[in-house]
């Protein structure tokens, strides 16, 4: 590893032991952070279930870190996702299958993402994160343009490409050394997805180049981004699945269980909670709060029939 990594590294240590606890107080840190997860509709092994669902294993990737979920469901009014929006401090697009262009999840995902670019524009803190189709699902709502190409990268795992732009990230900066190697060196980074932004795309794209700096690539056919983040927002994609290594038992090689695997997947979502923490956005009372909460529904085993262990299922 570069000089300049093991320096980053050894601070990211330091500071994710010590010091982080200092800078969150100074920020009058958020101890009870809520992020939702949106709903997308259900294709046909799930469709007798429910019109939309989320996998479980993105709700306990959020809960490992200290945040609670509620899930934001489709076709709801513009009032309810005003309301919502003012409620939760950060808001994760799943990965999928639906169409980035005329789905339901990708008409409300815009109503999130643009509400969010206001409120960070007037400094009023809220983070999105895009996890593989959520990740494409950004690049599409900021570029207005569907720039995906075949990879056909389904049931790989891989170490990331890191680009000089990580040595400044947010994502990563604070990283412990070991970990940031792990990622470098190791195939723990899960991919599980047909389609892919290519660098050649990104670079050709204004809006894109202007809007993402590009973290990590891979190669798969082409040189596709699987990591990026926003210059000026707090908007976050990866390409791959950080949540399938703890939380997703389905017999492949492309989803790693090693104890390396599961430091990063917990690490990046000690991030993306910590994110959430920066955002003051609370319910209007205890009880629409408790009304809210992914607790009030009940997951199902899908282990046997689908490619998630659980899953949770609305109207």
């Amino acid at each position: 590893m570069a000089k300049g990594l093991q320096v980053r590294g050894a601070w990211g240590l330091l500071a994710f032991c010590c010091c982080s606890a200092v800078s969150f107080v100074l920020r009058n840190e958020n101890e009870r952070p809520i992020i939702g997860i949106l709903a997308q509709e259900t294709f046909e092994n799930f469709q007798k279930f429910g019109s939309s669902y989320i996998a479980a294993s993105y709700v306990k990737f959020i809960e490992s870190a200290g945040a609670r979920v509620i899930p934001v469901r489709l076709n709801r009014s513009n009032e309810e996702y005003d309301e919502i929006f003012r409620s939760i401090n950060g808001i994760l697009f799943p990965g999928g299958g639906v169409d980035l262009e005329t789905s339901e999840f990708s008409r409300v995902a815009k109503i999130f993402y643009t509400k969010a670019l206001e409120a960070n524009d007037r400094e009023d803190y809220f983070p999105i994160w895009g996890t593989c189709l959520g990740h494409e699902l950004l690049t599409y709502l900021t570029s207005g343009e569907n720039l995906l190409v075949r990879t056909n990268t389904n049931g790989f795992t891989m170490p990331l490409n890191f680009t000089q732009a990580s040595n400044h990230s947010k994502m990563f900066q604070d990283f412990p050394e070991e970990i940031y190697e792990l990622l470098a060196s190791e195939p723990v980074s899960s991919h599980f997805h047909f389609w892919s932004l290519s660098m050649q795309n990104y670079t050709k794209n204004e809006k894109l180049r202007n809007f993402y700096k590009i973290l990590t690539t891979n190669f798969h056919n082409v040189e596709f981004i699987s990591t990026m983040e926003a210059y000026r927002y707090p908007i976050y994609g990866v390409q791959w699945h950080p949540e399938k290594n703890p939380f997703e038992w389905k017999n492949s090689t492309g989803i790693p269980h090693s104890s390396a695997s599961i430091k990063v997947t917990f690490f990046l979502a000690n991030f993306l909670v910590n994110e959430a923490r920066k955002s003051n956005h609370h319910f209007s009372s205890k009880k629409a709060e408790a009304d809210a909460l992914i607790y009030n529904f009940n997951p199902l085993y899908t282990g046997t029939f689908s490619s998630f262990d659980q899953v949770y299922f609305f109207d």
